[in-house]
């Protein structure tokens, strides 16, 4: 496994989204990641349930926000070798491919996923 210094920027997957960020600090467990573009956006609903919509509670994942620091487990961190992409930028293009994924499945679950991810993206793009 790859060890990383402060300052080395990052892919990390938080819960079921990846982000591009930078180590803020280096803990036994983890790595202190902070945010600075989106790769993935986090799916929708219940992560102990992936892709049930009969859920008790259907949860609407929120992207990272820019500069937003998070605990990732050292072994879901990888090298980013690439450039920087803005993060309004990155976010919108995650959430495009997550709502083409999204229609493209005719399901229960990807229909509210896809109402959230509407109701977010009004939140993100004012």
């Amino acid at each position: 496994m790859t060890e990383f210094q402060i300052g080395d920027k990052v892919t990390a997957i938080y819960k079921t989204g990846k982000y591009i960020g930078e180590i803020t600090d280096i803990r036994p467990q983890t790595y202190l990641v902070r945010v600075l573009a989106v790769a993935q956006h986090p799916m929708q609903g219940d992560l102990h349930n992936p892709k049930e919509a009969e859920v008790s509670f259907f949860h609407e994942r929120r992207a990272l926000a820019f500069r937003e620091q998070t605990n990732v487990p050292k072994q879901m961190v990888k090298p980013f070798d690439g450039e920087m992409p803005e993060y309004k930028d990155s976010l919108r293009e995650a959430v495009d491919h997550i709502k083409i994924e999204l229609s493209a499945t005719s399901t229960e679950w990807a229909e509210r996923s896809l109402q959230s991810i509407y109701s977010l993206e009004k939140d993100y793009f004012k």
